[in-house]
C-alpha cells in the first residue's frame, strides 16, 4: 500500500514522540490534516489564532523537554506561527512547524495568499527549508526533526499543499530520532584554572540560570564549599530557590536588592548556565567565571575571564574536589542577613493590609502560591504578572514556572496553558493573566471548552497596561493610551460555559482562590488589583529618579495630581525619595 507524504510525516512523528499537533485548519493544509483524522496515535488540538497554537507547542517543549509540533496553513495562516515561534526560539526549545504552502507552480507570480515563508521564518528558527519536490522530503523531515531535537530550537517545513497528497519515496528509516545523551564538560586544565580563580577569592556569588536544571544538588553542595550565595535569573527560580540554605534571591530589573547586593560585592562571580541579558546588573571590575553548554553564548553579556564551555552538572562536579577548604563564611553570611531583610520587606507589601481595596496584586500572588497543588505549573503573562510569580511564587523542586521569559510577548499565559495543560491533562495548570494579554487572544477561552482543558486562568484586572505605566513614569512620561475599558471577565467566562468568579475584596480571596482552584473544569478568577502598585527594580539609577520626578511635575502640570496622592501611598515609591 501506498504511502503519502503527509502519511510519511505523520508516522515519523509518531517514532520521534509527538502525541499532537497544535493548529487551526486551512484549505493547503487538508492532506495534513486528513492524515491526522485516520491517525489514532497523534492527536489535533484545534485552537483559535494559530499564535497561541505555536505558544503552546512551545509551551509543551519547555515542560517535557521533548519535541512538539505546530502546524498553519498558507500565507496568513502559518504567518501567524510566527510571535510563538520567536518564543520557542528564544527560549531553546525543541518545536518543529509544519507551514503549508501555495501550490509550487504558483510560488512567485503573487497568488493569493503568498508569502515566503523561507524567508519570514528564518531569523526564528535554526532550520527553515522548502520542499520542492517530493525526493526531498523523507531526508528533509529527518534533518528538520533533528535539528530541532539536538539544537533545542525551532525547526520550520514549508509544504507546498499539493505535495502532501503525493506518494512518497521510500528510505530506509533510521533509529528514532531523540536527543542523544551526552555529558559535556570542560578540561581538566581549564577546571584548574577556575578553582584557582575561585580559591583565591574572598567573595565568590554564584548567578544561576536555566541551565542549572537538573544540577541542584551539585550547585548546593558547590555553594557551601564556596559559602557563595547563591542569586538566580528569572528562568533559573524553578531548578535553583528551593531547599537552597544559600539562596539570596533574584537579580535583574524584576528582582530585587539582595540578588543585586550579593553580586555589586562579590570579588569573584561564578555564573552557571545563563545567559542573563542585563549588563547594568554584573559587577565592573570583578572577575567571571561563565559555565555554558553553548560556547557561543559565552561572553555576550559581559568580559568573561575563565569561559567554561560544558554542562552545570558535569562542570561543577567536576570542580568540586578542586575546591579549597576553610573558607570564612563573612560574604554569606551578610548576603544571606539582607537577603532576610528583602524578603521581609516584600512579604510585608503581600499582607491583605486591613481588606484595602483595590487588591494588592502581592497579595494576590502570594496567596495563590500558598493554596496551590505541589506540582502545579505556573505561566504568567509578561508585564506585571512575571514581576509578582517572580516575587511571590514558591517553588518545590515538583512546580514548573514557564512563561515568554525570553522574547516576552504579551499574551502568552493562556496559550501556553493550553499546551502544558493538553500535555499533563492530571495537573494544575494555572494561567496569571494581565487583563490586556487576556484580552489580546481572548478567543482561547473557546479552546479551553472545545478541548476540555480544565485551565485555571487569574486575571489581574487593573484596566490598564500596567508595566508600560511604570516604564512611562519611569521615562518621565505621563501615562498615556494605557487605560483599558475591559469587561467583567467572570461573567464573560460564564457565557462560554467556563466557570467565572470576581473577587473586590481581599477578605474574599483566599476562599474564592480554594473554590476556584478546586472547580472540576475550567475556571476564571477575575480580581481587582491596585493599579499604581509599583514594580521597582533592585537598583534605582539617577536617570529614573529624574524620570519620576519630572513625571511627578508633568503630572501635576496636566490636571492629573490625583495619581500622585495614590502613589505616594505605595510602599514602594517612598524608595525612590529615601
Amino acid at each position: 500500500m501506498s504511502t503519502t507524504v503527509a502519511e510519511t510525516i505523520i508516522e515519523q512523528l509518531e517514532r520521534t514522540g509527538v502525541r499532537r499537533v497544535y493548529g487551526i485548519p486551512g484549505d493547503s493544509l487538508n492532506g495534513f490534516t486528513d492524515a491526522l483524522r485516520t491517525h489514532a496515535e497523534i492527536g489535533w488540538l484545534h485552537v483559535r489564532h494559530e499564535e497561541s497554537a505555536a505558544f503552546a507547542a512551545s509551551a509543551e517543549a519547555a515542560l517535557t523537554g521533548e519535541l512538539a509540533v505546530c502546524a498553519g496553513s498558507c500565507g496568513p495562516g502559518n504567518l501567524h506561527l510566527i510571535n510563538g515561534l520567536y518564543d520557542a526560539h528564544r527560549s531553546r526549545v525543541p518545536v518543529l512547524a509544519i507551514a503549508a504552502h501555495i501550490p509550487a507552480a504558483e510560488i512567485g507570480s503573487s497568488y493569493f495568499q503568498e508569502t515566503h515563508p523561507e524567508k519570514l521564518f528564518d531569523e526564528c528558527s535554526a532550520f527553515c527549508e522548502t520542499v520542492s519536490t517530493i525526493d526531498q522530503l523523507p531526508r528533509l523531515l529527518d534533518v528538520a526533526l533533528r535539528t530541532a531535537v539536538e539544537l533545542a530550537d525551532v525547526a520550520v517545513l514549508v509544504i507546498p499543499g499539493e505535495i502532501f497528497l503525493k506518494e512518497c519515496p521510500d528510505r530506509r528509516a533510521g533509529s528514532p530520532i531523540r536527543r542523544v545523551p551526552r555529558i559535556v564538560r570542560p578540561t581538566d586544565t581549564d577546571i584548574a584554572r577556575a578553582a584557582d580563580v575561585v580559591n583565591t577569592a574572598d567573595r565568590v556569588t554564584i548567578l544561576a540560570g536555566a541551565g542549572v536544571r537538573g544540577a541542584h544538588e551539585a550547585v548546593i553542595e558547590l555553594a557551601g564549599a564556596l559559602q557563595a550565595p547563591v542569586v538566580h535569573a528569572l528562568r533559573g527560580k524553578e531548578f535553583i530557590e528551593y531547599d537552597n540554605p544559600y539562596d539570596v534571591g533574584m537579580t535583574g530589573l524584576l528582582g530585587f536588592s539582595s540578588g543585586y547586593r550579593a553580586i555589586e560585592k562579590c570579588d569573584t562571580l561564578l555564573m552557571l548556565g545563563t545567559d542573563f541579558p542585563y549588563q547594568q546588573f554584573y559587577p565592573s571590575t570583578a572577575p567571571i567565571i561563565q559555565v555554558d553548554i553553548r560556547g557561543e553564548q559565552i561572553g555576550r553579556r559581559c568580559p568573561v575571564d575563565v569561559p567554561l564551555v560544558g554542562d552545570v552538572d558535569s562542570t561543577v562536579r567536576a570542580l568540586l574536589p578542586l575546591i579549597e577548604a576553610g573558607r570564612d563564611d563573612d560574604h554569606l553570611t551578610s548576603a544571606r542577613t539582607h537577603y532576610t531583610k528583602s524578603r521581609r520587606r516584600l512579604d510585608e507589601l503581600a499582607d491583605n493590609d486591613r481588606n484595602r481595596t483595590p487588591i494588592h496584586p502581592q497579595y494576590l500572588a502570594s496567596s495563590l502560591s500558598d493554596r496551590a497543588a505541589d506540582d502545579a505549573i505556573f505561566i504568567p503573562d509578561v508585564g506585571s504578572p512575571v514581576v509578582w510569580a517572580a516575587r511571590y511564587l514558591q517553588m518545590n523542586g515538583r512546580r514548573r514556572l514557564i512563561g515568554s521569559f525570553s522574547h516576552g510577548s504579551m499574551a502568552n499565559a493562556l496559550s501556553q496553558a493550553v499546551g502544558a495543560q493538553a500535555t499533563f491533562p492530571g495537573r494544575q495548570v494555572i494561567a496569571m493573566c494581565g487583563d490586556g494579554g487576556l484580552a489580546m487572544l481572548l478567543g482561547e477561552l473557546l479552546t479551553l471548552i472545545q478541548n476540555r482543558l480544565p485551565v485555571k486562568i487569574v486575571v489581574f484586572n487593573n484596566s490598564s497596561l500596567n508595566f508600560v505605566e511604570v516604564e512611562m513614569k519611569a521615562a518621565g512620561f505621563v501615562n498615556f493610551a494605557t487605560d483599558l475599558a475591559n469587561p467583567d471577565f467572570s461573567r464573560l467566562a460564564d457565557a462560554v460555559g467556563i466557570h467565572g468568579q470576581r473577587i473586590e475584596r481581599p477578605d474574599d480571596l483566599p476562599a474564592a482562590i480554594d473554590d476556584f482552584l478546586g472547580h472540576d473544569g475550567p475556571a476564571l478568577l477575575d480580581v481587582t488589583t491596585a493599579r499604581q502598585e509599583l514594580s521597582i527594580p533592585p537598583t534605582i539609577t539617577a536617570a529614573q529618579a529624574k524620570g519620576f520626578t519630572l513625571y511627578a511635575l508633568r503630572a501635576v502640570l496636566s490636571g492629573r495630581g490625583n495619581e500622585l496622592v495614590d502613589l505616594a501611598e505605595t510602599n514602594i515609591f517612598r524608595r525612590l525619595f529615601d
